[in-house]
């Protein structure tokens, strides 16, 4: 990829993080993004996370591969949207930290225009930002800190680099399931997609219980390790998202089937879909 510096607001290139001063973040509680990481065989963890991560992978030990395959499914889903829908611009929310195959490289890579805004409130993955934000220079990528029970602040700062007047697609894997009911996570995803124009899509994974019941102890030893607590959901929650929207085919299915070559194997405790505004 191409480095450039320039700000977001309709440039391309590079958008720096806005803050320059070092971020502080506690290693001594696991986070989500760095479990993440260390199931994706990152090195951007510590000791905390890494003692979560195995402990879930005790409990639960299907989650690695469950984490790969979520990453497999952001992979499929933007080439679906940049290749066959023509989208060419992407709001992530919980992006986590960098890895392969990242929204902005798997779209550039179709569509070098494509501009992308990532979003996440882990200080950490702050910290890796210039490593994530690279961009061609017809495109642009952007970060932006925020929690996504926030909407209202997503979009007025997203709207820095993307044109909301254009059909945006809003990328949610598998971050939806740490917001508990009480904070309304249909409503923020409602407010999300009221905000992008028709043609707009919505691209969500969910974790869920329903095909392993016994899958529970795992997320009892998540919450029980990491301050950011799980929510996993059945089908008919996570249908609700996508109410108002026309699901791409083949719907809300289990993640390994929508639009995969082949099965991973293994029991992947997710539910995935994307869905277009009419």
């Amino acid at each position: 990829m191409t480095s450039q510096d320039s700000r977001p607001g309709g440039l391309p290139g590079n958008a720096p993080p806005e803050r320059d001063e070092a971020p502080s973040f506690d290693i001594t509680r696991a986070h989500p993004a760095r479990v993440y990481d260390y199931w994706l065989g990152g090195k951007d963890n510590y000791e905390a996370d890494r003692i979560a991560a195995t402990e879930v992978i005790a409990a639960m030990p299907n989650i690695v591969a469950t984490a790969q395959a979520n990453r497999a499914f952001l992979r499929r889903a933007v080439q679906y949207l940049v290749a066959e829908a023509g989208i060419r611009q992407f709001l992530d929310i919980g992006t986590g930290l960098p890895t392969a195959q990242n929204t902005h490289e798997v779209a550039q890579q179709i569509a070098p225009e494509s501009r992308i805004v990532y979003v996440d409130n882990d200080p950490i993955v702050l910290a890796h930002a210039r490593a994530l934000l690279t961009s061609t220079p017809e495109g642009a990528t952007a970060y932006l800190e925020a929690d996504a029970r926030d909407p209202e602040k997503i979009l007025r700062e997203a709207a820095r680099t993307l044109d909301f007047g254009q059909p945006v697609a809003v990328m949610m894997l598998a971050v939806m399931q740490f917001i508990p009911d009480a904070d309304g996570p249909h409503e923020i995803v409602f407010r999300l997609m009221e905000a992008v124009p028709p043609g707009s899509y919505l691209a969500m994974s969910n974790a869920t219980l329903d095909f392993d019941p016994s899958g529970s102890p795992g997320a009892d030893q998540y919450n029980a390790r990491v301050a950011t607590q799980l929510t996993p959901r059945g089908r008919a929650e996570i249908a609700r998202f996508f109410e108002g929207l026309d699901l791409v085919e083949p719907g809300l299915v289990p993640l390994p089937q929508w639009r995969a070559l082949a099965s991973p194997g293994e029991q992947i405790s997710l539910y995935a879909a994307v869905g277009s505004k009419a």
